[in-house]
């Protein structure tokens, strides 16, 4: 599963770097595009492509960071072109409807711990070291980079203690290069992320590049942001994938037969979430932005009408009514001075229905469930529930398919672990990766179900469907344990012989007769 270095391959000639990009490269007849060329062209047209800016502010809008916050308040000019106006109230209100889907979504299926199924204890046993709690966690908070994403990476290692472990990589970090259109089969990949640097004692970020492919990991620094140079800051500039240290200090290097990035999808196309919705959740934002800014547009900053007004300017005016409260108007004669305002009617209802809409639209297009379903309300039966959860359900029908079948690729690498360790070979073994998910349920009807069909169904059936139970093994075990310990109870408390004494000389105690043969 691994192919042994005896050395580990360190080169510092970036043009020496074998790819497989002859797919890719079309030749000329007088030139020939190198493979730094390539890897540069390459990067620099996906580092700005439409794709990946959506994923990038997919993770923005997660994290709160929406469009709405750059909003500036507008006007027609005198030439009737729009200018920025900064003496109106301008909020920037965030009703971050999206990252509460996200969550809904990557936890309805990965809220709950998976479960593993196979017949071979031994194998059960490793694989439960493996998929720990951490992985768990990863796993998860791997759901929400593929919505946010489209598509999320994770990289299989061995830490610093050299336990086998699993590290995610967000969709916007890697520009996979596929061996199919169907997107299952990598060729190799290159990952782009930044770091914080120093020139000198002036912080800057650094652009760093690594490209991994069968031979290792190769890695560059994107200087100028668009031309490749090794980086040997921290390190040999080519690597191989895994290194072993033995007692003697010796390094081994071993690279994986596989490339060690698995994609883990929220759907086949890739499509990121905030790109079905950014311009529902944009429009929640600028509608509860502009119904504060109406709200106060007062006296103070509102459009208001001067009669015969005793002062020099406008802007004496706006300051002195800001500050005190109050401004002076002039009264000559039949000429009558005063304030008056322009009133803008603020119609509340009209935002709470646009809200609404927005609101249900979001969910819909988002394929979640709204928790506040009116068919929730009074004493909701399961069918209801299920009518609530089938957008959620289908969604994630898609999304649990594209994950069974990344899971085979986690497994390989599990399985190479597990031999490479000397912890026996499981390759033929059948695993089965059963996703619990989330849902709410009428736990009174369920019970009652299962009651009813202890008549047609065994035990172990029926306690599996049971709401209450989440390990139907264990429960199984506990039921047993109950039923032994309630026939010891009995057996105490009913013995015929508990009061006869058995011993010769005290005689016959018991009130009965007894047969001298006997």
């Amino acid at each position: 599963t691994m192919k042994g270095v005896n050395e580990p391959v360190f080169s510092n000639l970036l043009d020496a770097l074998t790819l497989k990009v002859t797919n890719f490269i079309l030749d000329g007849a007088k030139s020939r595009m190198t493979d730094r060329e390539f890897l540069e062209k390459e990067i620099q047209r996906w580092k700005y492509s439409p794709h990946r800016i959506m994923q990038i502010k997919g993770a923005l809008y997660y994290e709160g960071e929406h469009d709405v916050l750059k909003r500036k308040r507008t006007m027609i000019g005198a030439d009737g072109k729009l200018e920025v106006v900064e003496n109106l109230p301008n909020n920037r209100v965030v009703n971050n409807q999206y990252a509460k889907l996200v969550n809904q979504k990557a936890n309805y299926l990965f809220g709950q711990p998976f479960a593993v199924s196979t017949e071979n204890d031994a194998y059960s046993e490793c694989l439960k070291k493996v998929f720990n709690k951490r992985f768990m966690k990863t796993l998860k908070n791997s759901g929400k980079a593929a919505y946010n994403g489209g598509i999320c990476w994770l990289y299989p290692y061995y830490t610093e203690n050299g336990e086998f472990s699993f590290r995610l990589f967000p969709g916007y970090e890697i520009l996979p290069f596929w061996k199919d259109s169907e997107h299952t089969i990598l060729d190799f990949a290159i990952r782009l992320y930044l770091v914080i640097g120093y020139d000198g004692t002036m912080p800057k970020v650094i652009e760093k590049v690594e490209v991994y492919d069968l031979d290792g990991v190769h890695k560059f620094i994107l200087k100028g942001g668009s031309t490749l140079v090794p980086d040997d800051s921290g390190g040999p500039v080519d690597c191989p994938h895994v290194t072993v240290t033995d007692t003697a200090g010796k390094v081994t290097g071993f690279n994986w037969s596989r490339i060690p990035l698995i994609p883990l999808k929220s759907n086949e196309q890739e499509t990121p979430l905030l790109k079905k919705v950014k311009s529902l959740q944009d429009g929640i934002n600028i509608m509860m932005s502009d119904f504060e800014n109406n709200m106060q547009e007062d006296a103070r900053n509102t459009i208001l009408v001067l009669k015969n007004y005793d002062g020099e300017n406008l802007g004496e005016f706006r300051r002195n009514l800001a500050t005190f409260g109050a401004v002076k108007v002039r009264y000559d004669g039949d000429t009558k001075g005063g304030v008056e305002t322009l009133e803008v009617t603020v119609n509340a209802e009209n935002y709470k229905a646009i809200l609404e809409i927005f609101k249900k639209a979001m969910i819909e297009n988002a394929m979640g469930y709204d928790a506040k379903d009116d068919r929730l309300s009074g004493n909701p039966n399961q069918m209801n529930i299920q009518s609530m959860y089938s957008d959620i359900d289908i969604d994630a029908n898609d999304t649990e398919t594209e994950y069974q079948a990344a899971f085979e690729d986690i497994l390989w690498f599990v399985n190479a672990h597990l031999a490479n360790t000397g912890q026996g070979n499981f390759e033929n073994e059948t695993v089965d990766i059963i996703f619990n998910r989330d849902i709410l349920i009428n736990e009174s009807e369920a019970i009652d179900n299962c009651s009813k069909s202890l008549a047609v169904l065994s035990l172990e059936t029926v306690i599996g469907q049971h709401p209450w139970v989440d390990d139907p093994q264990q429960e199984m075990e506990r039921l047993e344990k109950q039923k032994q310990k309630e026939q010891e109870e009995l057996e105490k408390q009913y013995n015929p012989f508990q009061n006869q004494r058995t011993d010769p000389n005290q005689g016959n105690q018991g009130g009965g007769d007894v047969d001298d043969e006997e």
